[in-house]
Order: structure tokens, then C-alpha cells, then sequence
């Protein structure tokens, strides 16, 4: 059985230090590892991802994160994943990394993503150079995530985790207004679970959204924003290949 602790959208800085550090050091009892589904920061700065890194530093478990909207805002997302990456987290973009652990190979494979929409409502690369931009950028960050689940999948992964920011269905968005769902999210992140697969699917970014959906071909979906599961993270548990996923 492995255990998944996550938690999105904490949005740390200088005076937040400390603040979820007791609650982390507790997650050598109850976790395997640790996903930090974006939003880490507020506005992306050195100095609130020097904070962020010291919640995590040291911890027993292993730490994955994908940066969010708010980690973008400065301008300087490479050097905020570079002060994650110096603390021990491993941030990943169109990318993956395993963890070893209660006899399973676990993966995750993580991008950012982008908003766009969901089936029968969503934008295209038509029109002005801007919409089209937009699109592209979406559609790249889906296909840099299920390169990622792919070569999991090539590893021999017991188990595989899709790890993102932005939503990969409406499901987990109700609460928020219809209005704002394109910009919370894109089925293309959904397409790319399904279709080169996974076991289970973390985000944030939604932060009056749900917890549970699920994709159209049945992989569970939780949207681990931390106004959403109310406190300093859930634990998810999977029990195998093709296994269902729970939360304790």
C-alpha cells in the first residue's frame, strides 16, 4: 500500500514561516511521499520559495511539486524551482521521477498545465496569434505529461501519479463560478491521463472547487487545493496496480 500525502495553493511567504512545518514532520508516520500540486508562493519571488524549501527541507519522505500560476507571477520560474530543487524538492515539468517504496515502484509525472476548457466549451488554435498561443501552450503542456506518464509506464512503474496545477476535468470545479472554468483548467490534461494512463490525478488551483471527479475513462481525480481539504494535506492510498484510490 502506498500513501500519498498532497496538498496545492498553500501560497507562502516571509510571515507564513513555520506555519506548516509541524504538521510535515508528521508525515514519516503517515505518508510515502509528499505532492505539492502549485500555487506554492504568491507571487513567485526568491524569497517565498526560500520559505516554501524550508517547510520541506530535511523531511522523511520524499517531495514532488509542480509550480503554479502564482510561482509564475514574478516572472522567474526557473529560479523558484531552482531554490526548490536546493531544498530537496524535486520540481517537475514535462517530466517524471519514482520512489521506491513498501515493495512498489511508484511514478509521477507533473506539468503545470494551462486553462483552455473542457469538451463542448473549450478554445482552439483559431483566430488571433494570442488565442492560438494560448491553445498551444495548453496542448504542449499535456503532451510534455503524457511523455512523462509514457515513460513511466516504460519503466515498469508499479503505480503511476499525473501531478498538475490546473484541473484535468470539471468535475472538481464545482463551487467555482461557470464562468471562471476555462481559466481553471483543460481536458487536454485529461486526454493525456487517459490515454497513456494512471492510477490516480492531483491538482489544486481551484480553491471553492471539489475534491473527488474522475476521467472519462475512470481515473480518480482530487483536487488537493488546500482551501478545499481544509488542512495542511490529504493522504491518498493505493493499493496496487489498477487498484481504486482512497483518502484517510
Amino acid at each position: 500500500m502506498i500513501r500519498a500525502a498532497a496538498v496545492g495553493d498553500i501560497h507562502l511567504g516571509p510571515d507564513s514561516r513555520g506555519l506548516l512545518r509541524p504538521a510535515f514532520a508528521t508525515l514519516a508516520d503517515r505518508a510515502d511521499l509528499l505532492l505539492l500540486a502549485g500555487d506554492l508562493t504568491r507571487h513567485g519571488t526568491p524569497e517565498e520559495a526560500a520559505v516554501v524549501g524550508e517547510e520541506v527541507r530535511g523531511l522523511s519522505v520524499p517531495v514532488i511539486a509542480v509550480l503554479g500560476n502564482h510561482d509564475y507571477d514574478a516572472g522567474r520560474p526557473e529560479e523558484v524551482a531552482r531554490i526548490l530543487s536546493a531544498h530537496g524538492v524535486r520540481v517537475l515539468e514535462g517530466t517524471s521521477t519514482t520512489v521506491r517504496a513498501d515493495g512498489l515502484l511508484v511514478g509521477v509525472a507533473g506539468t503545470k498545465g494551462f486553462g483552455g476548457g473542457f469538451a463542448g466549451r473549450s478554445g482552439g488554435e483559431f483566430g488571433e496569434p494570442e488565442m492560438k498561443a494560448f491553445v498551444r501552450h495548453t496542448r504542449s503542456c499535456a503532451e510534455g505529461l503524457r511523455a512523462a506518464l509514457v515513460q513511466l509506464a516504460a519503466d515498469a512503474c508499479d503505480l503511476r501519479i499525473a501531478l498538475t496545477h490546473y484541473a484535468p476535468v470539471p468535475d472538481t470545479l464545482g463551487g467555482e463560478p461557470a464562468e471562471i472554468y476555462p481559466f481553471l483548467g483543460s481536458y487536454l490534461l485529461a486526454e493525456s491521463i487517459d490515454g497513456a494512463g494512471a492510477d490516480l490525478a492531483v491538482h489544486g488551483h481551484a480553491h471553492l472547487g471539489t475534491e473527488r471527479g474522475l476521467t472519462a475513462r475512470g481515473v480518480r481525480v482530487r483536487n488537493v487545493a488546500q482551501p478545499v481539504i481544509g488542512r495542511a494535506f490529504a493522504v491518498y492510498l493505493l493499493h496496487g496496480p489498477g487498484d481504486r484510490a482512497g483518502r484517510s
